[in-house]
């Protein structure tokens, strides 16, 4: 299984491929696109479909995993963020993926084993899995856990409850 996590965002959109390979977690590949605040939200969300298509194409995976909105006390931040994710949810289903959503604490709770983790813990457990010692983006570390989560539910459905997975 190729999973392509994203951590999605207006500015700064993560994306992580990990391959299963038996018992193995294996990265493929993993970055962030990164847009000027100055670029107008819908070139901003064009840029992310079309980015994440060519990710697609280029990587190959077969599912995709992404971050859900959390609740925000800023409406209109929240809304942007939901444009983001939309704008690379639709660039999966377009690629032929389908697309799996996770909790920010789903996530967490996944990669380091406690849902409250500080980012900075599950950017340095993503490391350890996946042997990638100088994990410096924080974007492409949240995305490579979301792909790590799905590859856990999948992998151990009886883990994750009915209603929350696939």
């Amino acid at each position: 299984m190729r999973v392509l996590g994203i951590d999605p965002g207006s500015r700064h959109t993560g994306y992580g491929v990990v391959e299963n390979v038996g018992d193995r977690l294996v990265p493929v590949l993993f970055g962030s696109l990164s847009l000027p605040a100055s670029m107008e939200l819908p070139t901003r969300l064009g840029s992310i479909f079309t980015g994440i298509r060519r990710i697609i194409e280029q990587a190959s995976p077969t599912e995709m995993a992404v971050e859900a909105v959390f609740v925000s006390r800023n409406a209109r931040s929240a809304l942007i963020l939901g444009h983001a994710r939309g704008a690379a949810m639709a660039a999966g289903i377009h690629g032929g993926l389908q697309v799996f959503e996770y909790s920010a604490l789903e996530i967490k709770q996944a990669v380091v084993g406690y849902g409250k983790a500080e980012k900075s813990q599950v950017a340095r457990m993503v490391g350890l899995l996946l042997g990638l010692h100088d994990l410096q983006d924080p974007h492409a570390a949240d995305a490579l856990a979301a792909a790590v989560c799905h590859i856990h539910a999948r992998s151990f459905p009886t883990l994750y409850s009915p209603a929350q997975r696939p």
